[in-house]
């Protein structure tokens, strides 16, 4: 049966109802709360100062966890791995990347049941991927070389996606509507009429016909639009989903496509003292994925709708998230390094050889006696795991007397 608006929360309740599902999503695991809970990670780094090294001031992600990371296609259809996620993008300090990585893996390693010793190596692999990927050669192939598992077969299904694939998984079928129910909300009216006029601006057709096979010149129209019930962390922000028609025959090969508009709030990432970014949270996040994700940054467009920044994005059939959430110690092992590899890349390629040799000479002069990977990076993630058990625990008891305030 059809949903009906009466269904869904009213404009004013959205809210409420949004909060009590992201702590539902994050009671789930101690992966999830993870994820879910940044403040906690940014919490801690403020007491660390001091304690880290200096790394050179880029632009970083800011939340670089494993979730965070997958394939990703640009306008020609190219596939990469890539950092996909920018809410938190500022220009910073790289080792906050390398932590939050390395706490990601280690949490997911836990809810795997490895071994502690898995996770030391993990961290070591952890550390020589990203060296790797900071030296300047033939990064390209050795990713290609050495993706784990998982990651081949998240890229093997993202190279065979077509506009069905998505349309399936994201809008249930592929007929020119946005169904409504658990992930699709109606609009209001004021919603709806300023996303209609957000997609009637030159600078947002223009981003939706930079694909190859559209032509630059084609009209665009929204199809149909919904608030989208999507993430964790951005669980209560401006989310949704815009069903665009390309040109007059929208059964034609990229007729239509998915446009996701997500609200760009206030970074809450640590950033350099002397840092020059955008003022606006939309430009920053743009400007931030531009750097480390080219292929992904040159995809997406800074606006304004209802009074609040976003960041638009069409969503291909290839951009996928990484799922590592059951890892054997082989698979936990070369998965630390691969995405470390990626990671290094990103941070490099802001960097010319100086300052990056400079950076890995401060990365190898800190490692550990006992263990091949700095101490820093250790005791950190050892700490914040302790942390976020604890945290994880006491939200899980919180959540099961009252769900709404957990």
């Amino acid at each position: 049966m059809k949903a009906k608006s009466r269904d869904f929360p009213r404009f004013q309740d959205r809210q409420a109802v949004l909060s009590q599902l992201r702590n539902s999503k994050m009671a789930g695991s101690a992966h999830a709360y993870m994820r879910g809970n940044t403040l906690k990670f940014y919490e801690w780094l403020e007491t660390a100062k001091g304690t880290l090294p200096q790394g050179p001031p880029i632009w970083i992600c800011g939340d670089c966890h494993v979730g965070n990371l997958g394939p990703t296609a640009d306008a020609d259809g190219k596939i990469s791995i890539e950092i996909r996620d920018f809410d938190q993008t500022v220009i910073g300090n790289p080792a906050h990347d390398l932590i939050r990585l390395g706490l990601s893996l280690a949490t997911a390693a836990r809810g795997s049941d490895l071994p502690g010793i898995t996770t030391a190596k993990m961290i070591e692999q952890l550390i020589e991927g990203y060296e790797e990927g900071l030296a300047d050669e033939g990064r390209d192939g050795v990713l290609r070389r050495r993706r784990p598992e998982s990651v081949q077969i998240a890229m093997k299904r993202a190279v065979g996606r077509k506009w069905a694939h998505l349309a399936r998984e994201r809008i249930e079928d592929a007929s020119p509507t946005v169904p409504l129910g658990k992930r699709f909300w109606p609009l209001t009216k004021k919603e709806k009429g300023e996303i209609s006029e957000l997609f009637g601006r030159e600078e947002v057709r223009r981003l939706v016909t930079s694909l190859r096979s559209r032509k630059s010149d084609a009209p665009v129209e929204v199809l149909d639009a919904a608030y989208w019930v999507k993430g964790c962390s951005s669980l209560g922000h401006l989310r949704y989903a815009a069903l665009i028609g390309v040109g007059k025959n929208h059964s034609k090969e990229g007729a239509l496509c998915l446009m996701d508009i997500k609200e760009a709030v206030q970074a809450a990432a640590p950033r350099h003292a002397r840092a020059r970014m955008p003022r606006d949270n939309a430009a920053r996040v743009v400007e931030g994925a531009r750097h480390l994700s080219p292929a992904l940054g040159d995809r997406m467009l800074s606006a304004g709708l209802l009074g609040q920044a976003v960041v638009l994005r069409e969503l291909r059939p290839q951009d996928l998230k990484l799922e590592i959430d059951q890892l054997t110690p082989d698979e936990a092992m070369k998965a630390a390094r691969f995405l470390a590899v990626v990671v290094g890349k990103a941070h490099a390629s802001q960097l010319d050889e100086p300052s990056r040799g400079k950076w890995r000479d401060e990365l190898g002069r800190r490692h550990s006696t006992s263990l091949d990977a700095p101490s820093w990076l250790w005791s950190s993630i050892v700490e914040l795991m302790a942390i976020h058990e604890a945290a994880y625990l006491e939200h899980c008891r919180r959540y099961a007397t009252d769900p709404e305030t957990a």
